[in-house]
């Protein structure tokens, strides 16, 4: 075993000592040493909980025969960090996310290693590192936050953001906004839409990485700490049958997690993980093949933000197996994947669809083409992403002037104070993975012109990105970004933006003789950071079109 480094022979006398001042006993030394990573914190309502499921995990390692081993792991919460400074911090907390596993599971020389995510980076971040290492790993998430309830409606996170925007319409009161704060997020889990978080943990499924009910059973339910104590049994069964990362992160394995993704309507921040993920497996994953995918896969569910629907309703209607199984139908998925208790088709096999409201059957889908679409054009020659299952169908073309903007909190504040006008083209850049720097999620902007009503009224456009929560004709990872010296940065008050989401299109009407001219005249803005981990982020980042990551 590769544990044996650190606790067999003579020569590993001073190990055992540190071992046994743990409370180990000598037994335990010759079982596998199974490492559980957890990004258990009191910060984030998602992680909130993971003490009981690594524990469950623990329990279910030590009933197969393993020694758990329980170390943690760095988590930002996507919505407390939202509208301010800390969420540049976001994204690049993924790369620390993989780097240090790599440095724990590396030093400690665990056997194998189960991951216990549930939010945002976090998810991505372990995948990353999972596929980088490359022993036998099972993935066990904290799952979704129950929806809060008012009126019988379901609410989500993404009420309280649009709700922001209502007062400042003077649609609703700040009684009623504090009313509603003290309802919408009811307890521990994800948040209850289809966003990031979700989305990811939901994609783990369909990559093979985690047992069936991974993405949607509720984090309050005991069906989770069952899952959980599978999941720790399901870790010896791996390392025995030594199952790795790579032989299930294959060509098959990346095909249906976007053909899932495509018929879900997953977060667009999908289209930054998947990548990244894709490039530790050297299997290149890029925007066109995200197209590719998208116009072949129907769009079969419409959960919040795209409708009202929570990830309990997909959970009760048949989870990730239902949804797989309409798609397997067309052809859509490879049944043969490998995954860690067997291939995909397995699973398949028994799936259930117990709600066509929530899961359509794939002969009457929400559209025929998938939720998330990229675009091209002269404004975003290397592309930019779209939730199309969440835009208005009178939104899906649109042309409209410019409004630019250099950072997000001068449009918040421009949107906010009644300044932007139907057919607007709201502009929001240098908040890219470099420019940002770390390529912070729009939420406050978008959602306030959502609780304005103004979502089917006006465009906004960044080489930012969204939160899954955000929904519009809000067009994410315009590449290369402002900082970068794209298109961008280049345009101008009342420049015309044209947009065609179904043609997979989005330009300036400048002619290529006006963009050469001003990008003669263009000097970037001044780095907003010159110190600390996010001033060497934005040196070694890469594109959103790559994933962000890191340049070799």
């Amino acid at each position: 075993m590769r544990s044996d480094s650190v606790n067999k022979g003579i020569a590993r006398a001073p190990h055992r000592s540190l071992f046994k001042a743990l409370g180990f006993i000598d037994e335990e030394f010759n079982k596998p040493l199974i490492g559980i990573a957890t990004a258990k914190s009191e910060i984030v309502p998602g992680h909130l909980h993971l003490d009981t499921i690594a524990k469950a995990a623990a329990d279910g390692v030590r009933m197969a025969g393993g020694v758990p081993m329980i170390f943690p792991v760095i988590g930002v919460c996507d919505g407390i960090a939202m509208g301010h400074e800390g969420m540049r911090y976001s994204l690049p907390t993924r790369e620390l996310i993989a780097d240090s596993i790599e440095c724990m599971v590396t030093a400690h020389r665990f056997d194998a290693v189960i991951f216990i995510p549930n939010c945002d980076k976090i998810v991505p971040g372990m995948i990353m590192a999972a596929a980088r290492l490359n022993l036998p790993s099972v993935f066990i998430s904290g799952g979704p936050m129950l929806a809060g309830r008012k009126d019988g409606k379901p609410l989500t996170l993404t009420t309280m953001f649009e709700a922001v925007g209502a007062v400042g319409a003077g649609k609703m009161s700040e009684a009623e906004l504090s009313d509603l704060e003290d309802i919408a997020c009811p307890g521990c889990g994800s948040c209850s839409g289809m966003f990031t978080a979700n989305s990811m943990n939901c994609v783990t499924e369909a990559l093979g990485l985690a047992l069936p009910g991974n993405g949607t059973i509720p984090a309050v339910m005991a069906e989770r700490l069952r899952l959980a104590k599978k999941t720790g049994m399901l870790a010896l069964e791996v390392l025995r049958k030594d199952i790795r990362p790579k032989a299930i992160l294959t060509e098959g394995a990346f095909m249906n997690a976007l053909a899932l993704d495509m018929a879900l309507g997953c977060s667009t921040n999908t289209a930054l993980h998947l990548p990244a993920i894709a490039n530790e497996v050297d299997f290149k994953l890029d925007l066109e093949l995200l197209n590719k995918v998208s116009a072949v896969t129907p769009n079969l569910c419409r959960l919040a933000p795209a409708g009202t629907a929570a990830i309990e309703d997909l959970h009760a209607a048949g989870g990730i197996p239902a949804v797989l199984k309409e798609l397997a139908k067309k052809s859509l998925i490879d049944l043969k994947a490998q995954t860690v208790y067997g291939n995909i088709g397995d699973v398949i096999r028994t799936a259930v669809n117990r709600n066509t409201d929530i899961i359509r059957p794939i002969e009457n889908p929400w559209s025929n083409t998938g939720g998330i679409a990229c675009l091209r054009g002269n404004l975003a020659p290397d592309g930019c992403v779209v939730k199309r299952s969440a835009v208005a169908p009178n939104m899906l073309k649109h042309e409209g002037p410019a409004r630019v903007f250099d950072s997000e909190e001068t449009a918040f504040n421009a949107t906010m104070g009644n300044k932007i006008k139907a057919g607007d083209v709201v502009v929001i850049r240098y908040e890219g993975p470099k420019g940002g720097p770390g390529m912070q999620e729009m939420l406050g902007p978008t959602a306030a012109l959502a609780g304005m009503g103004m979502d089917d009224k006006v465009a906004l456009i960044t080489d930012g990105r969204f939160s899954g929560a955000t929904k519009g004709a809000c067009i994410g990872h315009v590449s290369p970004e402002a900082a970068e010296g794209g298109v961008i940065g280049l345009l101008k008050e009342g420049d015309i933006i044209s947009i065609d989401i179904d043609a997979r299109s989005i330009s300036v009407k400048l002619s290529e003789e006006e963009i050469a001219a001003r990008r003669q005249g263009w000097k970037p803005l001044p780095p907003k950071v010159t110190s600390g981990y996010l001033a060497r982020y934005a040196r070694q980042v890469s594109s959103a079109a790559s994933g962000a990551v890191f340049r070799s």
